[in-house]
């Protein structure tokens, strides 16, 4: 059993309040679990796409990085490129992208390179991959301080510290992999034809002409998702016979592939894993477009077991009334020794 300590969050939680939240919890879990901190302890974070609204603001990550800057620690933000079209799927506008979103206290690592190309292999044998492409500067690091943001996903059903680490850790070649095999398709009643969809695809997947049918091809889609989750007509799907087997996981093992490569990317770390349940929106951090909140923030939750900290952000969830979709991938990560579905959760 691993615990997660848990400090709630209200509407009258303000930015500085947060701060001091985290400052307490890292205290707290060091004193607790004789955590020793390296010299240097990056920050795994996600910059949000831009046109997102509800991606976690950097000033919420303040108190982390003063913390550990009174003890000496050299920190700096840390991130991998993103697999579709968007402001972030190259290391020159995506450092520009972080700057215009405030991420600019501390400085910045893109981990995969220019282009996602930067990786190095890291070799875990499990049932979908003997090895992983991670992007080559978490290799630099024993530890980092992983903050995700729990919210919903298009294809995972919800996002935290799995997703981060797993989507977030890997070079392009293990973006591509991990979504090898799920093929969304465009409903044509419903399509108006307005493009937004290409402005996504990186692969020039998606044909869309004025009078011809609009289509997917498959042959060169990756699966990432990124079209459905722009598409404001509803007209991008899964929800056929075959794709929605392939997203409750027959037939495809998106859930699965996102739990090995979170393997991969925390072995042999010494992470700390703070998930900040709040803004919790349907999709995530990637869409570029303002999203409605589907419950009131819950809080804050720090653990040193990635499995635990996700499934005590769903277990609060669906206490406040939102049962997000995906719990199934935390049964394999246990099973394939990420970490333990069993916690204690410690509320401060």
């Amino acid at each position: 059993m691993s615990n997660v300590y848990y400090k709630k969050l209200n509407s009258r939680t303000s930015t500085n309040d947060v701060n001091q939240i985290t400052r307490g919890l890292l205290n707290r879990i060091i004193l607790e679990e004789n955590i020793d901190l390296d010299k240097k302890i990056p920050l795994k974070v996600h910059f949000g796409e831009k046109g997102n609204h509800t991606y976690i603001k950097p000033e919420n990550y303040n108190g982390i990085i003063d913390f550990l800057q009174e003890k000496n620690i050299e920190t700096c933000y840390i991130e991998t490129n993103a697999l579709y079209n968007g402001q972030r799927h190259k290391k020159e506008i995506h450092l520009a992208l972080a700057q215009e979103h405030g991420f600019n206290k501390i400085p910045i690592i893109i981990a995969d390179g220019d282009y996602g190309e930067s990786f190095a292999e890291v070799e875990i044998n499990k049932k979908h991959y003997k090895n992983c492409k991670i992007g080559k500067n978490f290799l630099d690091y024993d530890q980092l301080i992983v903050l995700s943001h729990f919210k919903g996903h298009i294809l995972a059903g919800f996002g935290g510290a799995i997703k981060q680490l797993s989507m977030g850790h890997a070079a392009r070649g293990g973006k591509l992999a991990m979504h090898k095999g799920i093929k969304p398709k465009i409903k044509e009643k419903k399509c108006k034809k307005c493009n937004l969809c290409k402005t996504r695809c990186n692969e020039n997947a998606i044909i869309i002409e004025k009078d011809e049918k609009s289509f997917i091809d498959h042959d060169k889609c990756v699966g990432c998702g990124a079209c459905a989750a722009i598409c404001p007509h509803g007209a991008i799907s899964l929800n056929s016979l075959k794709g929605y087997m392939r997203l409750i996981g027959i037939g495809n093992n998106f859930k699965e592939n996102l739990v090995e490569y979170a393997y991969a990317a925390a072995k042999g770390k010494k992470n700390i894993y703070i998930n900040f349940a709040m803004n919790i929106t349907r999709g995530c951090d990637c869409e570029p477009r303002k999203m409605k909140l589907l419950i009131d923030d819950i809080g804050v939750l720090i653990s040193t077991d990635p499995v635990a900290i996700d499934k005590a952000c769903h277990d609060l969830a669906k206490n406040n009334g939102k049962k997000f979709r995906g719990v199934k991938q935390l049964d394999y990560a246990e099973k394939i020794g990420l970490g333990s579905t069993q916690y204690e959760l410690i509320e401060i």
